[in-house]
């Protein structure tokens, strides 16, 4: 058997990611598997159909819609939490709040953040995370819950992001295996294929200023508005 190689040996020492996997997990209790992101509307529209189409649709999002903004939210409230800046703190949190081109992308952010923050606050606490309550106390979106907890409990900012992109493609396209619908294979190929994308993405949203953030994946704006009104639904948004 294989002699197990301690972690000083690496020289860096390497960060406890334990709460990444249990926070980004399925089965934790944010109701991730209820949301599409207005993906159901994109299937039955025709603009999903294949695990070609489902690739290049999430690709788009990642690069230029929904969860890239997510990520810029995702990692001003990491830093600003890290640098005890309330005032930044507050002004990314009411921002993430407001910032959805439609009432269920809304609810679908604000849902899982409050539902995040109940959950972490029983299980994980931590009083710098306590800190988002103190100065934010609307509702929270999703990505800020997730930074905010992510600085709270010392995980790096890259790897936090990475995981947090990684879940946000996972879900999608285990809405989209189900809709379509997809092989599991063909999940996981679409997936892989897009690990380089959000690699690119979590490094484009770090750097990017708070006041230049925004989209242009219209398509998948107008699906999520569409989706309020589709006559058979599977997905809350």
């Amino acid at each position: 058997m294989a002699e197990s190689v301690p972690a000083e040996a690496w020289g860096a020492p390497i960060p406890d990611l334990i709460p990444l996997f249990v926070w980004l997990s399925p089965a934790y209790p944010v109701g991730a598997f209820a949301y599409s992101h207005g993906l159901e509307w994109a299937v039955e529209a025709g603009d999903i159909r294949n695990a070609t189409s489902l690739r290049d649709w999430v690709n788009d999002l990642l690069r230029h819609g929904g969860p890239f903004t997510d990520a810029v939210f995702f990692a001003h409230a990491h830093r600003a939490l890290i640098a005890d800046d309330h005032v930044a703190l507050r002004e990314v949190a009411e921002l993430a709040s407001a910032f959805a081109p439609s009432r269920e992308r809304q609810m679908e952010t604000l849902n899982q953040g409050d539902a995040f923050m109940t959950a972490t606050r029983i299980a994980w606490p931590s009083k710098r995370l306590e800190r988002l309550v103190e100065v934010w106390d609307g509702r929270t979106a999703y990505p800020v819950a997730v930074g905010a907890a992510a600085a709270a409990h010392d995980l790096p900012l890259e790897a936090a992001l990475g995981a947090f992109l990684t879940a946000v493609a996972a879900n999608l396209i285990s809405a989209a295996v189900r809709l379509v619908p997809l092989g599991q294979t063909d999940g996981n190929r679409v997936l892989a294929a897009l690990a380089p994308i959000v690699r690119e993405a979590a490094a484009a949203a770090i750097r990017h200023p708070l006041e230049r953030v925004g989209g242009a994946a219209l398509r998948s704006d107008i699906a999520a508005m569409r989706h309020e009104t589709q006559y058979t639904r599977l997905f809350r948004s």
